[in-house]
């Protein structure tokens, strides 16, 4: 949609779904209170849908401001189905620094219900049909805003609120994963309480739930709870990430030249029946891995003749990592390899070990 203090704005096609179950559900009800608006029923019921637009766009645009006095990085905000988001580097972020930027939304969204309430107040005895529907919006916004403002300071993931419960863990654990988790958990008990009040409370009270408003809070406690769980996954994967290392991970490996034959590939697998032989250029750097079905499947007659690059798969340039690499650094190193292998070696360029791709994604999900 354009760009606000260099942050782009984009607008989701999903929010057009939104927009027309606003109007499907909303159209009718206003239609039949305001029989005199005709067709225009239904476009009041989309002004409902911008009204609601606005205020998410002020939500997130307040995180984004936010997020810019304390010099973060800002990349997007994203208006959509389920509200919107605001992408930004947190990696400076501190428990406090981050509660302000999280609150800065919901705060922005009780002062725009301030600001409309004059209005309100102005059009509360309307002699028109046009200020009647004036107030209508009025008491719409008003509403919605405080809905917004107070549906995102639940203390739980991935609602702004989650950030109080992370940022007090944080603060008291010194780890933000730690908080990430302790709020997501958090989110997660939200989401439950919220299903269960839609779906038992009016049975309590002698009614049964609302099919549109069942829907609604189905819908969203699914967001909510892949939100939720996509935060506890996150700060689960960085919590393992210092425990990476090359060392710790790679395959004890030998070395041998690319120029040298079969045959001393025999003689070097017979002293070393287990390692990987990763093979070495003229200036040390690894070239290549044996094919260990290929090497075995050269004849005797021909082994002193046959290259080792014959019975090795390539490595691309720059394939290999210290011992010593650790943790994202690592991890973001090698996901700009294509490779599903890499050399491993030590402070004088010797191969010690062969590090391979599924090894370091089973230490980064667990599994």
């Amino acid at each position: 949609m354009g760009s606000v203090g260099g942050t782009p704005v984009i607008l989701a096609n999903s929010w057009f779904l939104i927009a027309a179950f606003t109007v499907i559900v909303f159209g009718p009800q206003l239609s039949r209170g305001f029989p005199s608006l005709g067709a225009g029923a239904y476009l009041v019921a989309f002004a409902y849908a911008l009204l609601l637009l606005f205020s998410v766009f002020i939500h997130e645009l307040s995180h984004a401001l936010a997020a810019k006095l304390y010099g973060w990085p800002t990349h997007k905000i994203v208006l959509n189905l389920w509200g919107g988001h605001t992408e930004f580097d947190f990696s400076k972020a501190t428990p406090g620094r981050a509660l302000v930027v999280a609150f800065a939304g919901p705060v922005a969204n009780f002062v725009l219900a301030a600001l409309a309430w004059p209005l309100q107040i102005a059009a509360s005895n309307p002699t028109s049909l046009s200020g009647a529907v004036a107030l209508l919006l009025a008491n719409i916004f008003i509403w919605a805003n405080l809905l917004i403002g107070l549906f995102n300071v639940l203390p739980g993931l991935p609602l702004d609120g989650g950030r109080l419960v992370e940022s007090i863990v944080w603060k008291v654990t010194g780890s933000q994963e730690r908080g990430t988790v302790a709020a997501g958990w958090a989110g997660r008990v939200i989401v439950v309480l919220l299903v269960a009040g839609a779906l038992v409370l009016p049975y309590l009270t002698g009614s049964r739930p609302d099919l549109t408003n069942t829907f609604i809070v189905v819908l969203l406690a699914g967001f909510l709870w892949m939100g939720a769980s996509a935060s506890i996954k996150a700060a689960s994967i960085r919590l393992r990430l210092p425990a990476i290392t090359a060392s710790a991970l790679a395959a004890p490996a030998v070395s041998a030249a690319t120029d040298c034959s079969v045959a001393q590939l025999w003689t070097l697998r017979a002293r070393y029946p287990q390692a990987p032989i990763v093979l070495c250029s003229a200036d040390r750097r690894p070239a290549a891995v044996v094919d260990e079905h290929a090497l075995g499947a050269v004849p005797p007659e021909a082994a002193g003749q046959t290259p080792a690059h014959a019975v090795a798969r390539s490595l691309t340039p720059g394939a290999f990592v210290p011992e010593t690499a650790s943790g994202a650094e690592l991890v973001q190193y090698l996901s700009q390899l294509p490779d599903t292998e890499y050399a491993v070696v030590d402070s004088q360029g010797r191969v010690t070990g062969l590090l391979s791709q599924a090894k370091v994604v089973s230490a980064i999900t667990g599994k």
